[in-house]
C-alpha cells in the first residue's frame, strides 16, 4: 500500500513539474508575440506620420510630395529601437524588437516600406 502512494506521488510531482514548464513556455511564446505586434503597431503610426508629412506641402512644415527631410519623433521605445532610411519616394523603418527574439536568439526585427499610397510589412522573427 505505501509504494503505491509513493509512486502516486512522484507521478503527480511529474505532471505538476511539466505543466510549470510548458506554462513558462506559453507565456514566454506569448510576452514575444505581444512585442512584434506592438512594434507592428508602433511602425505603423511612424507610416502614418510619414504619409502626412509626404502630402503636407513645404510652406506647412511637410516634404511637398517627398519624404527628403521626414524624422521619426523617438527613435526609441518600450518595445523597440527603431532606424531610418529616406529616400524622395520611399522610407524604410526598421524596428529591432527588444523582448522577441528569432529562434538564433538574435533580435526580432519588423521592417515596413512606406511609399505614397502603400505601406508593406515585413516580420524576421
Amino acid at each position: 500500500m505505501g509504494q503505491q502512494q509513493l509512486l502516486l506521488i512522484v507521478l503527480g510531482v511529474i505532471i505538476v513539474g511539466v505543466a510549470v514548464v510548458v506554462g513558462i513556455q506559453m507565456f514566454t511564446d506569448s510576452a514575444e508575440t505581444a512585442n512584434v505586434d506592438q512594434v507592428s503597431t508602433e511602425l505603423l503610426q511612424y507610416a502614418v506620420a510619414a504619409q502626412q508629412y509626404y502630402a503636407k506641402p513645404t510652406a506647412m512644415g511637410g516634404g511637398g510630395k517627398a519624404f527628403t527631410g521626414y524624422a521619426l519623433s523617438s527613435d526609441t521605445t518600450d518595445n523597440a529601437t527603431y532606424t531610418l532610411a529616406v529616400n524622395a519616394q520611399s522610407v524604410v523603418i526598421t524596428g529591432t524588437c527588444l523582448t522577441a527574439l528569432k529562434d538564433d536568439g538574435t533580435a526580432a526585427k519588423v521592417v515596413i516600406t512606406v511609399q505614397p499610397k502603400t505601406v508593406s510589412t515585413t516580420v524576421d522573427d
